[in-house]
């Protein structure tokens, strides 16, 4: 894969990784290439090209930051693995990513991954791991119309019922489940085209609201719903997207600020 956001800094790594078949040869290609990439780094990880919009918040803050980018086409999606097999090649790729690279700390940059596997892993490895959420929170603050929409792969975790019980108990959430914006994202970094009759049949339940009780505010639960962001806005207008990607940033900043802290005190 390119460089991400045209940081010729960025390291982005695993579009080779797409045949399952291959294993043993992507870890050799993986390994030849570990002296290339600067040990101040961090690692983010996805099942496709869906966390580019991570590292895209991420680097917005700290343009000069190295990043490992682990696509891992040769599961994709993660949404529709059974979770005993997804557990697995987690823990298969993060070991071995670990050692060969030290990054600083990991992003998880999925949902699926996110809600299914985030206490286990912080519990196995001794470096931090942010993971990823709904922004059920900051939509329920925002909706003026107190009906909000969330747009995922996966609507019927139990992660997500908790944030919504947590943070949006005064309002009405409309789940929409979709893997087909997963593709659409996936065909637009590969070859610049989106078809928007799957967009717009997508949206369909959305423009289905009467005037006054319309959702106003979309949550973009998947980390691939961002990169379609204009084709939405398009297909929706007047309508607030949010994703989860400045708040991940954030944390990002906040942990590698505590660790260039720790590493000066020594």
């Amino acid at each position: 894969m390119g460089n991400v956001g045209g940081d010729e800094k960025t390291f982005c790594l695993g579009a080779h990784l797409n045949d399952k078949k291959n294993t043993q040869d992507d870890k050799s290609a993986i390994s030849n290439m570990a002296g290339l990439i600067p040990s101040d780094s961090i690692l983010v990880i996805d099942s496709g090209v869906g966390g580019l919009s991570v590292c895209q918040s991420i680097l917005a803050q700290q343009p000069s930051l190295q990043i490992i980018y682990f696509a891992d086409s040769a599961y994709f999606p993660y949404g529709l693995l059974p979770e005993a097999e997804l557990s697995a090649r987690l823990k298969s790729i993060i070991s071995s990513m670990l050692a060969m690279y030290q990054p600083k700390l990991v992003v998880l940059a999925c949902n699926t991954v996110s809600t299914l596997m985030l206490p286990e892993l912080r519990a196995l490895y001794e470096i931090p791991f942010v993971g990823v959420v709904p922004a059920i929170k900051p939509a329920a603050l925002m909706s003026k119309t107190k009906r909000i929409a969330l747009l995922a792969t996966t609507i019927s975790r139990a992660y997500t019922d908790q944030l919504i019980h947590d943070y949006a108990q005064a309002c009405e959430v409309l789940r929409i489940g979709s893997n087909e914006l997963v593709v659409e994202a996936e065909r637009l970094l590969n070859d610049g085209s989106v078809n928007k009759q799957v967009i717009d049949q997508i949206l369909k339940p959305l423009r289905l609201s009467s005037e006054l009780s319309s959702v106003d505010t979309v949550v973009l639960g998947c980390t691939h719903f961002p990169l379609l962001k204009e084709y939405l806005s398009e297909s929706l207008p007047g309508v607030n997207w949010i994703d989860s990607g400045e708040a991940i940033a954030n944390r990002v900043t906040h942990l590698l600020a505590l660790s260039s802290k720790d590493q000066s005190d020594l």
